[in-house]
C-alpha cells in the first residue's frame, strides 16, 4: 500500500522558514545557542582582560580612555614579576619532565605486564588528581618536614610533578589500549631490540598523546596555588605573586602579563596542532599503502 505524505508532514522539532529557504532543526539551533553562551561565559572575561591591558586608565573600570602600551613596559620593567614568571616556567617544565619520566613507564607497565596489585595501582594512580590541592600540599609539607628538606622551588617542582603524573599515566594508558601491538611484533621479527622498537615504533604512535598530556600538565602546574602555597620557600611563582598583588586591587600590569600568557598559550596550542597535523599527514600515505 502506497503511503501518501502531505506537504505539511515534517519531522518533529522543525519549523519552516516563511521565506521558503529550508527547515531548521530547533534542537540544533538551541544547542548552538547554549554552546555559544557557555563559550562566551568562559572567554569573555579573557577578552575583557586583554582590552583593559591596553587602556591608559590605571583603574580597571569603564569607560575606556586612551590606548597605550605602557602597562606592558611596566610589566617587563618589574624585576620581581619577571623572576616569578621565570620560576613558574622552570617549575612547569620540571613538572612535565617528572610526569613523563614516571608516567610513560608506569603506563607501559600497566598495559603490558601482569603483577600483584595491578588493579589497585590502576585505581590509586588517579588519587592525586581527585584529592584537593589543600590536602596534597599539607601532606607533602609534612613529608618534607619529616625528611628535613628545606622548602624551595625544588620542593614545589617535586610536588607538582607528583600531583600531575596521573595525567600522563591515564592518557598514555588509554592510548596504548587502542594501539595495535602487531607492529611492535613485526619490528621485533625484523631484528629490532626493545629500545629501538620503542623509539621508532611505539613513541611515534603515542607522540600526540604525550604532547597533549605535557601541555595539560604544564598549564595546571603554571597556575597551581594550593600546593605551591605550602611548598614554596622564599622564591615566588607567578600565581603567588599575582595572588599577593590582587589583594590590594587588580592593576593593569597584571592585565598585561595575563595577556602575554594568553598569547603564549595560544602559540603553544597552535604548535601542538601543527605537530599533530603533520603526524597525521605523514601517517596518511602509509595507511593508504597498507590498504592497497
Amino acid at each position: 500500500m502506497t503511503q501518501v505524505h502531505r506537504k505539511d508532514d515534517r519531522p518533529e522539532g522543525t519549523f519552516h522558514i516563511p521565506l521558503g529557504f529550508a527547515s531548521w532543526d530547533v534542537n540544533r539551533v538551541t544547542l548552538g545557542i547554549a554552546g555559544a553562551s557557555v563559550l562566551g561565559f568562559l572567554y569573555l572575561p579573557i577578552v575583557v582582560l586583554m582590552i583593559f591591558s591596553f587602556n591608559s586608565n590605571p583603574i580597571t573600570r569603564l569607560p575606556l580612555t586612551e590606548w597605550t602600551l605602557k602597562w606592558y613596559d611596566t610589566a617587563f620593567s618589574n624585576e620581581v614579576l619577571l623572576i616569578a614568571l621565570a620560576n613558574s616556567v622552570i617549575v612547569g617544565a620540571g613538572a612535565v619532565a617528572i610526569c613523563l619520566v614516571i608516567g610513560v613507564p608506569t603506563a607501559l607497565a600497566l598495559d603490558r605486564y601482569e603483577f600483584p596489585g595491578k588493579a589497585v595501582l590502576r585505581r590509586f594512580v588517579i588519587l592525586p588528581l581527585t584529592l584537593p590541592g589543600l590536602i596534597t600540599g599539607v601532606s607533602m609539607l609534612a613529608f618534607f618536614n619529616m625528611m628535613g628538606v628545606s622548602l624551595s622551588l625544588a620542593t614545589v617542582l617535586i610536588g607538582h610533578g607528583t600531583a600531575l603524573t596521573a595525567i600522563v599515566v591515564t592518557n598514555v594508558f588509554a592510548r596504548l589500549q587502542r594501539y595495535d601491538r602487531r607492529i611492535e611484533e613485526a619490528s621485533a621479527d625484523l631484528g629490532a631490540g626493545p629500545l629501538r622498537t620503542f623509539w621508532y615504533v611505539t613513541l611515534p604512535n603515542i607522540r600526540s598523546t604525550l604532547i597533549g598530556s605535557s601541555l595539560i600538565a604544564f598549564t595546571l602546574s603554571f597556575d597551581e596555588i594550593p600546593v605551591t602555597f605550602f611548598l614554596t620557600g622564599r622564591d615566588n611563582t607567578l600565581p603567588m605573586y599575582i595572588w599577593s598583588t590582587v589583594r590590594r586591587g587588580i592593576t593593569p600590569e597584571i592585565n598585561a602579563i595575563g595577556s602575554i600568557i594568553i598569547a603564549v598559550s595560544i602559540c603553544l596550542l597552535l604548535v601542538a596542532v601543527f605537530i599533530m597535523r603533520g603526524e597525521d599527514r605523514r601517517s596518511g600515505p602509509r595507511r593508504a599503502r597498507q590498504a592497497k
